[in-house]
């Protein structure tokens, strides 16, 4: 399959099948800047709330962008636009890309974009409004970081390159004779017939009798006509394909066919200074340059009674799954300039959602998508989201697991409206034997041993030149033609094409060769070089130990002369894995598994060229197989939704086994099975779910509002999974029925789990009756922290309903890893026991990490740097003993794009460990690591654009029980655990290094959960006031104040200060204390206070602010001063201050204990006529309260007499 670590590279399964890995230059979903609306069908709005952002908008590049917006795109759109009807794809129907409204609803999403793109001043490149609601356009970081604060945009995502990933199987999936499943729905002639697929991959060679078809003419009818330059079929489900066969270098229009009705390339995003020329066999048109493109069209849909030969031995006839239906080619992967590598293809995904939108725009039924690579790190990707629209619009996707196996949860492509594809071997496909000297015999993969050859047995170690690093292998140059010829070697695959192998065997002069697997993976019928066998693991051991021995003979003959076929189907070795870590591990995945081991098929030619085919293997290889049966399914029932599809397929599917026969139960290898085809157009019950549900799912990650989340274990698939079950968990499902039955519930394996389903009896009378269950599941006596796996089967008299269950009890849910910062500082770490009672934490480390230094230059800050397409390796020393170590890569650069690869050797095996992700920094982690040399190679695969290099940090961290910095702590400890309810400790460190980083790791007792703790010291932290300087004083002119420095969390701290007035510095004004000057009268005043530490940045803090106002002078009269008792005084207060107005407010005259409220008048006067007093002396002052420019003040006392 196209892989997607970032470099876009064709690459083979493991080390030489098919596999066209995504190259990311840039966007990854888990790059989303700004959150915004997804939108989808009833229920209106989701909102992503960005769960996965991993590009915050500070950190923008300049670069290409994929930019979303909120408005819905045409396919989930419901009304809500004045004078624009809903144009939403109705369940169980395609969208009428062609439709009045949709063209002028689409026409009003393309003004949107056009004005967000002019708000910036950009120019877009490709307009996307079917499937998503968007545009792609170079931008500058300044230009991009303006549209994630536009409300009408919901994500602003740099681009990446993408990469594709890689019997007659038609035979062995009982489509052939007169019982076949093509016998049974009218047949070969027929299968798939009113079906089209949309092949989306590197192309496609017309020239190959897989595609035979007939010049397209020009009157309507049953089979694809011309309308000018488009390209029309009448499909069986009532709707229209419209295609157009756009012409290009060595592909003109006569190319399409009434067999390939569309052909369009997409290279913009990739960029056409990046690929090669014909010379290097790349075309800028439709046509294959790299046979990827070809090898799954032709397999999925490929003419029937094909003749294939391969270096002119006739391999017999080859027919695609679905032979009747039509096939459109989106090419968007593209091989680079340099034919020799693989380093330089790839696909961009800018191209990808693309053509995902013209497939939907031209109507294909079906879309193939064997691209991807390494494990999902989301199930909302940007392809995610177009695929999600695609899906919306009726259009089933089937998409490849990877070839990353055989380790767990190393699968892509996991959305769950997503037909997710694993890779299995097919019966007695290419085969030949090996007969050694001693007797014994093994069967294996060949297509090259045609007449028996005899010779010498050797290791390739025993007849390497001297000094040979890893002879075994077989690299180029590692043999000794003296030791070498007339002889058969034994080789172990690895590191080196599998071709390359007999390559180098070949120009050693041996004779023959025996490849052999050192671990289980697939075993591939090449075109070696020499006559070649490929055996598996399970014989490694034998045949090595007889290749040593002095002597050794081996003749190798065609066919499997043992007696004994290997059991089929058995899951490919190379076939990526579950469990889905991303997004909670909820959903299942792979789905099914389907023929991907030795599938010949057609492959590409230059125009004029001799059609040629090949046999390839990989996950790329199985995803086509499904692709056709959902055209065959299509064919029968042209109505069919894509979750009607991928539910038939499941539930009929049947187990797999192992090498030694046993039944394969395990979902994360082959999900709900292997395909059926014999059964799965009459399924008997159906999961159904639209784009309403994936809506809901999508909520419940953190795509919010408008409708109700679902817990993505609650998704109506048909599979079950719970990626944490702490304590007992239901879920609920709902299943169709396609005619009447009476259906019982049974649960197989899910050893330590009680599952009850409630009701356990379904009964239906007829086609199309929908009932609910429920299943609780409740841990008994399961393994904590290990995956429970069976079954759950509805049984009734002609059907067998079959769903594969995953369930992880675990004894706590932690996060995998927190980041903390600081010298000293401390995290929150929320955890959810699925226990009660005590769980002791064992805090470990902290380790301090290692910065690689740069060879070349000891002072440089940074390990190194590089052009685009560079590497550099650098070796470190892992100590005996450690708990894990890890290499971060950190960029300089975050728009660069690197790879990081750490390989280990010991014992003669070769380990690899790979981080390439869609992020600029990559890590890796290795837990409980072998002591030894480890290599670290960077690849620095692409820079941004303007820059010259990419400069890099690698840093390297050993964490064991005695890395101790940094008095790494947690508490509480133990934690009090109540199961599911969560429960939250603190680990806390103190006195780090400055600037470096550290590593540590918590572990729960009872538990093999851990979280690791990265921390960032940073620089010595400036002192920080823990209370505010404050400013004592009378705030009036003429007065002094006085400030104190506050409190600070450091000591030894000097102090200086500087006063503000209005927030301007007053010049000269550095003292602790500042006699208030009348010209700030009216003004705020506030004092920073910044304080020095002897080492170190300094610190600042800024008082409160007080406002100085103008002293005011009150005087006082009373008049008359001497009177009698029956005589009134009048008291005058006159108020004066420096300020241009008088002041104005209240003055409060009081007399013996009365007191009057007086208001000033204009010129600052106020008068009141006192009561008649008895006879006595009174005391009469006036205090005045103040107003916005002028102080209070109280005046002297005045007195009155009263004389009698």
């Amino acid at each position: 399959m196209f892989v997607i670590p970032r470099s876009p590279r064709l690459r083979s399964e493991s080390d030489r099948a098919s596999s066209l890995r995504r190259a990311t230059a840039s966007v990854a979903a888990t790059a989303l800047v700004a959150a915004g609306l997804v939108t989808f069908g009833a229920g209106g709005a989701f909102a992503a709330s960005a769960p996965h952002v991993a590009t915050p908008a500070s950190d923008l590049q300049d670069g290409r962008y994929i930019v979303t917006l909120a408005d819905e795109a045409a396919v989930t759109y419901q009304g809500g636009v004045s004078g624009l009807p809903a144009t939403e794809a109705r369940p169980g129907t395609q969208l009428d890309a062609r439709s009045a409204p949709v063209s002028e609803y689409t026409d009003y999403l393309e003004g949107q974009q056009e004005d967000v793109a002019a708000s910036v001043g950009a120019d877009i490149d490709y307009s996307y409004s079917l499937t998503v609601n968007g545009f792609s356009a170079d931008l500058t970081a300044e230009q991009a970081s303006a549209l994630t604060s536009d409300r009408k945009v919901l994500s602003v995502e740099p681009d990446r390159i993408y990469h594709p990933t890689s019997t007659p199987a038609a035979d062995f999936l009982g489509l052939t004779g007169p019982d076949g499943v093509w016998a049974k729905t009218g047949g070969q002639e027929d299968a798939g017939e009113g079906a089209v697929i949309g092949v989306i991959d590197t192309g496609i060679a017309p020239e190959n009798p897989s595609f035979a078809g007939e010049p397209l003419g020009t009157a309507a009818g049953d089979e694809p006509y011309r309308d000018g330059s488009t390209i029309r079929f009448d499909k069986g489900d009532g709707t229209q394909f419209t295609g157009v066969c756009q012409t290009g270098e060595q592909f003109t229009a006569d190319d399409c066919s009434t067999k390939i009705v569309g052909a369009r390339y997409f290279v913009d995003g990739f960029g056409k200074a990046n690929i090669g020329n014909a010379s290097t066999g790349e075309y800028v048109s439709p046509r294959d340059g790299d046979g990827h493109g070809s090898h799954t069209a032709s397999t999925a849909a490929g003419e029937a009674g094909v003749e294939a030969t391969i270096d002119g031995n006739p391999l017999g006839e080859i027919s695609g799954v679905a032979p009747a239906s039509k096939i459109a080619a989106y090419k968007v992967c593209w091989s680079g300039p340099d034919g020799s590598v693989q380093t330089d293809d790839g696909c961009a995904g800018a191209d990808l959602v693309a053509a995902i939108e013209q497939a939907t725009e031209d109507g294909v039924d079906v879309i193939n998508y064997s691209i991807g690579g390494g494990s999902a790190e989301t199930t909302f990707s940007a392809t995610d989201a177009a695929f999600l629209g695609a899906a919306s619009a009726g259009i089933f996707v089937s998409a490849s697991a990877g070839n990353s196996g055989p380790g767990a949860s190393t699968l892509d492509n996991a959305s769950p409206w997503i037909t997710t594809v694993g890779a299995s071997t097919v019966a007695g496909n290419f085969e030949a034997t090996a007969k050694l000297g001693d007797g014994q015999q093994f069967a294996g993969s060949s297509i090259t041993v045609t007449e028996p050859v005899s010779g010498a047995f050797v290791t390739a170690a025993s007849v390497a030149v001297a000094g040979a690093v890893t002879p075994a292998l077989c690299g180029p140059g590692v043999l000794d033609p003296a030791k070498t010829a007339g002889k058969i070697v034994l080789c172990e695959r690895g590191t080196f094409d599998r071709v390359a192998k007999s390559a180098e065997v070949e120009r050693a002069g041996g004779i023959g060769m025996v490849l052999v697997n050192p671990t289980p993976n697939s075993i591939d019928a090449d075109t070696h070089s020499v006559p070649t066998v490929h055996l598996d693991a399970d014989v490694y051991a034998a045949v090595s130990a007889y290749a040593a021995t002095p002597g050794a003979t081996v003749t190798l003959v065609p066919d499997n002369t043992t007696g004994v076929s290997a059991p089929t189907p058995q899951v490919a070795g190379f076939s990526s894995r579950g469990p889905v870590l991303a997004d909670g591990s909820d959903i299942l995945k792979p789905d099914v598994t389907a023929p991907g081991v030795s599938i010949i098929a057609a492959t590409n030619n230059a125009e004029g060229g001799e059609p040629t085919f090949a046999l390839l293997s990989g996950t790329s290889m199985a995803a086509p197989h499904v692709a056709g049966l959902a055209l065959l399914y299509l064919g029968e029932k042209p109505k069919a939704t894509p979750a009607e599809i991928k539910s038939a397929l499941m539930t009929t599917a049947y187990d797999t086994v192992d090498a030694d026969g046993a039944k394969v139960t395990d979902p994360f290898t082959q999900g709900a099975g292997h395909v059926d085809p014999r059964r799965y157009l009459d399924p008997g019950l159906l999961y159904l779910n639209d784009r309403s549900d994936w809506g809901a799912y999508l909520v419940a990650l953190g795509y919010a509002t408008g409708v109700d989340p679902v817990d993505p274990s609650e998704l109506n698939l048909a599979s079950i999974a719970i990626g944490t079950l702490t304590g007992s968990e239901t879920v609920t499902r709902e299943v169709t029925s396609t005619g009447p039955g009476t259906y019982t519930a049974s649960v197989q394996g899910l050893a330590g789990v009680r599952a009850d389903v409630s009701p356990s009896t379904l009964e239906f009378t007829e086609a199309g009756q929908t009932k609910s269950f429920e299943v609780a599941f409740t841990r008994t006596t399961a393994t904590v922290d290990e995956y429970a796996t069976g079954s759950l089967t509805w049984t009734s008299a002609d059907h067998v309903v079959r769903s594969p269950v995953a369930v992880n009890p675990v004894s706590i849910a932690a996060p995998a890893e927190v980041q903390g910062t600081g010298i000293d500082g401390s995290v929150d770490v929320t955890v959810t026991p699925g226990t009660t009672g005590p769980i002791a934490l064992t805090a470990e480390g902290l380790a301090r990490g290692v910065v690689i230094p740069d060879p070349k230059d000891a002072s440089s800050p940074y390990t190194g740097s590089g052009p685009a397409k560079a590497k550099a390796t650098y070796t470190v020393t892992v100590p005996e003993g450690q708990l894990a170590t890890r290499i971060d890569l950190d960029s300089a650069d975050d728009a660069a794009d690197l790879d990081l690869t750490v390989t280990h050797v010991a014992d003669g095996r070769t380990t690899t460990y790979t981080s390439a992700t869609a992020s600029a920094d990559e890590s890796v982690t290795i837990e409980t690591p072998d002591p030894g040399a480890y290599v670290v190679t960077v690849d620095v695969f692409s820079i941004p654009a303007g820059a010259t290099t990419a400069a890099y940090t690698v840093t390297h961290f050993d964490l064991s029980t005695t890395t101790d910095e940094g008095a790494f702590t947690v508490s509480p400890n133990p934690i009090d655990a109540v199961q599911s309810r969560p429960a939250t400790y603190t680990a806390s460190w103190s006195d780090l290094e400055p600037e470096t980083a550290y590593l540590g790791r918590v572990a729960y007792s009872g538990s093999a959960s851990t979280t690791y703790v990265r921390v960032e010291s940073g620089a010595i932290p400036a002192p920080a006031a823990t209370a505010p300087p404050v400013i004592t004083g009378t705030p009036v002119a003429g007065q002094t104040l006085t400030a104190s420095p506050g409190t600070w969390d450091q000591e030894g701290l000097k102090y200086s200060y500087q006063w503000f007035a209005d927030g301007k510095a007053l010049p000269g004004q550095t003292r602790a204390t500042y006699k208030v000057s009348p010209s700030v009268a009216g003004k705020a005043i506030t004092v920073v206070v910044t304080a020095k530490p002897t080492e170190g940045p300094t610190g600042t803090a800024t008082s409160e602010p007080v406002v100085i106002k103008l002293a005011s002078t009150i005087t006082v009269s009373v008049k008359p001063a001497v009177l009698t008792s029956a005589q009134k005084a009048v008291v005058t207060v006159k108020v004066d201050s420096a300020a241009k107005a008088a002041p104005t407010g209240t003055v409060t005259v009081k007399v013996g204990a009365d007191s009057f409220e007086v208001t000033l008048d204009a010129s600052g006067t106020g008068r009141v006529e006192l009561p008649a007093y008895a006879k006595g002396r009174y005391a009469v002052t006036a205090t005045y309260a103040g107003d916005t420019a002028n102080a209070a003040k109280t005046s002297a006392p005045k007195y009155l007499y009263v004389s009698r």
